[in-house]
């Protein structure tokens, strides 16, 4: 009688399937260019990084893209869900450099926080997010062809597509000009907002390229980065990589 291979073949490429996703994951420990991004259950979104979510996670340190005689320490918690990705970024500061009061400006001409999602290395086209400490935003899509890029505002914004963000300020208070120790921004990207993205969402061990980005203006041009780009944050190809547990 000839013996039925079908199911112990079928076990032998789960055990594969999960050592390559183990090893990837393990990989992300070692290498300064990927990070390990946890699951979680959907939480609140506050502005103050107080979730016992946020505890499952380590920070990402970002440095300074340029040698400045002063420097700020910045870092980063990610995580995601079923229905999205959340980022809690920590900026310390002494003076809020945010004049700008409406949603989808320059923000980046002022002090902001920005995160781009490259779902995709097979089409440059990626997903760019900005917040300001005075809680603006700008979402944007971006086709880049080979350094010639444009963002695209998203359309149909609201209900499930749209953004949670919030943000709150330590040792002064929440105006421009300001003089403060420090501001934290948190924020809810769905995967919705990203469609028509592919590898979204994303399942265990899927990998994006990213990056995570900070300007400040209190010593004229202050940006700092989880990954060094060249000349712009757009240099998709500087992006790291997001290991999703």
């Amino acid at each position: 009688m000839r013996k039925n291979i079908w199911p112990s073949l079928f076990v032998f490429c789960l055990i594969l399937g999960e050592i390559n996703v183990k090893e990837g994951l393990q990989a992300a420990d070692v290498n300064p260019d990927s990070v390990l991004i946890k699951k979680c259950q959907d939480f609140n979104i506050t502005g103050d990084g107080l979730s016992e979510s946020w505890k499952i996670t380590r920070w990402i340190n970002l440095v300074q893209q340029e040698e400045n005689t002063s420097s700020y320490k910045t870092k980063v918690k990610t995580l995601y869900s079923k229905t999205g990705i959340y980022f809690l970024f920590s900026c310390e500061d002494n003076k809020l450099t945010s004049t700008m009061k409406a949603d989808n400006l320059n923000l980046y001409e002022e002090d902001v926080v920005e995160v781009f999602l490259w779902t995709d290395e097979n089409f440059p086209v990626y997903f760019e997010y900005e917040l300001s400490p005075l809680n603006f935003e700008l979402p944007i899509i971006v086709p880049n062809n080979k350094g010639t890029f444009l963002g695209w505002l998203p359309w149909h914004y609201e209900g499930d597509r749209r953004t949670t963000h919030a943000t709150s300020v330590t040792g002064g208070t929440k105006e421009s000009g300001s003089v403060v120790s420090g501001w934290i921004a948190e924020f809810f990207i769905p995967y919705k907002l990203l469609t028509p993205l592919s590898r979204v969402p994303p399942l265990s061990g899927t990998r994006w390229r990213a990056n995570m980005y900070r300007i400040d203006y209190d010593n004229g041009i202050m940006p700092y980065s989880w990954q060094k780009t060249d000349k712009t944050f757009h240099d998709y190809n500087k992006f790291g990589i997001f290991i999703f547990e």
